[in-house]
């Protein structure tokens, strides 16, 4: 409650609930205005903005706390919007870590517009879940295919074994890394570049984009893609705030949402191929390896634990889901 009352010397003129200004919406985010989030965050307030008299203020990373104060803020009504990935929210919403489950999202370009823009799951059954916490969930979108970076290839769980794999704080990622075969350890972003130069750890996994970035290609210079998941985010708005919109805000906030999402799905996949293409061109000695279906095989069998790992938390609604979400992933086309 402390850190939640600090941010209001930050957050001038804020008022609670439906009694927000409606001339000014608040938006935070994990990352910055040029990382991903960012991208989709700008062609949202660009929307708004050239559609109404209405404002949008970004706060990026850190701007307001960490990632849990955020989502406080945005609880409790002192934001609007709010982006946040699965990873953090997880610890509220069990459901919400179906999207760390392996091998239940797209990994095809092909399939991934088809799979965020009409699949059930994302569309029909996690807006239910959000609403039970205060949220309206707008978007989810993926940031790009995760790729496992190491000092040593892989092509099995053997040879990750012993392994020091770096993991977002949560617990099902370090399941789904002891299933593969390695030693997970969770770790915040902040401490991963320090922890790869001093051998901490011995890899990681992200999209391209964050890979080439910060140079993780030259710290862990093995790129494997296993195929087994998107990072994913998911944006969503205050729902007393949402619900006390007029029609028509409603509606400019849907067309706004859809008008962000179309160009961030295209921009997903974009991104992954531009991510690769420069860290081969930046890092020749770089090394790409890509699974093969038998390969693949084998670690999709071992998710399997992980799957479990996640029922067993969500329960019989985290199974259904994650039944929808492989009805959703054969129906996109993979």
């Amino acid at each position: 409650m402390f850190r939640l009352l600090a941010t209001l010397s930050l957050i001038a003129g804020i008022t609670f609930g439906t009694a927000a200004r409606a001339d000014e919406w608040r938006y935070a985010m994990e990352e910055a205005l040029t990382d991903p989030q960012g991208m989709y965050a700008q062609k949202f307030k660009e929307y708004i903005e050239s559609n109404s008299d209405h404002t949008v203020k970004i706060y990026p990373i850190g701007a307001l706390g960490e990632s849990a104060d955020a989502m406080e803020q945005a609880q409790a009504g002192l934001l609007q919007f709010i982006d946040q990935s699965p990873g953090y929210t997880g610890a509220m919403i069990p459901e919400a870590e179906a999207f760390l489950v392996p091998y239940v999202q797209p990994t095809n370009p092909d399939a991934i517009k088809h799979y965020f823009k009409q699949g059930k799951a994302v569309n029909e059954m996690f807006p239910e879940i959000y609403r039970e916490h205060g949220l309206e969930l707008l978007s989810v979108f993926p940031e790009g295919e995760q790729v496992v970076t190491t000092m040593k290839p892989f092509r099995n769980p053997e040879d990750l074994a012993g392994m020091k794999i770096r993991t977002m704080p949560s617990p099902l990622l370090l399941e789904t890394y002891k299933a593969f075969g390695a030693s997970p350890i969770a770790m915040s972003w902040g401490e991963l570049i320090g922890a790869l130069k001093t051998n901490m750890v011995d890899g990681q996994e992200n999209p391209t984009v964050w890979i080439e970035a910060y140079d993780l290609d030259n710290l862990a210079p093995v790129l494997t893609y296993t195929g087994h998941a998107q990072y994913t985010t998911a944006v969503m708005a205050n729902a007393d705030f949402y619900d006390g919109l007029s029609a028509a805000d409603k509606k400019l906030v849907q067309d706004a949402t859809n008008h962000a999402h179309d160009y961030i799905l295209d921009m997903a996949v974009e991104l992954d191929k531009v991510g690769l293409e420069k860290i081969r061109k930046s890092n020749p000695e770089a090394v790409i390896n890509r699974l093969s279906d038998a390969e693949r095989e084998v670690f999709m069998k071992r998710a399997k634990a992980v799957e479990e790992a996640f029922i067993e938390k969500a329960g019989d609604r985290g199974a259904a889901i994650i039944a929808q979400m492989k009805k959703d992933l054969k129906a996109a086309g993979q």
